[in-house]
């Protein structure tokens, strides 16, 4: 009886500790964990985070859409002029330079390429900025947003 009860009260905490280690890394309850999101005048996106290098150098590329209220942010370490272009998109996005959880460049409707073979133009803020978020073309002009304001990010 007593080894029956010290294998159940093991089986406990072998569980528990499998749970908070699996949770931590999204694995296999992701469901627990909130999406990181980004808050601009009210309008709240579900955001992608690019950490790595081959996350920002990828982006949206491989996305033939994205839904309304949802985008990609790409932090950076310090505050840069970042280039960004379509290399590869499939889909038009506004690109929004942000610095210090404000605004600084608002790039709108950036276009996918027609081919491979065009000419890509170069994006660049008109400011330093320590973040870049895409998303889908349009919204920006649809919510109003503009250089100066706000943002808010949570569960980065």
């Amino acid at each position: 009886m007593v080894l029956l009860l010290f294998g159940l009260l093991l089986a406990v905490v072998f569980g528990i500790v499998f749970f908070q280690s699996d949770l931590k890394k999204n694995l296999p309850f992701p469901f627990f964990e909130k999406n990181p999101t980004l808050t601009i005048k009210n309008h709240t996106f579900t955001i992608l985070v690019a950490k790595t290098p081959q996350e920002k150098e990828v982006g949206l590329s491989e996305k033939t859409s994205l839904p309304q209220n949802s985008g990609m942010l790409f932090p950076f370490e310090k505050a840069d002029y970042y280039s960004f272009w379509m290399k590869n998109m499939k889909i038009s996005v506004d690109i929004i330079y942000i610095n210090k959880d404000k605004i600084v460049t608002i790039i709108e409707n950036a276009q996918a390429p027609k081919s491979p073979e065009d000419n890509l133009q170069i994006f660049r803020p008109d400011e330093p900025a320590d973040k870049v978020l895409e998303i889908n073309a349009g919204l920006s002009k649809k919510y109003g947003f503009k250089n100066g304001d706000g943002v808010k990010i949570e569960n980065l």
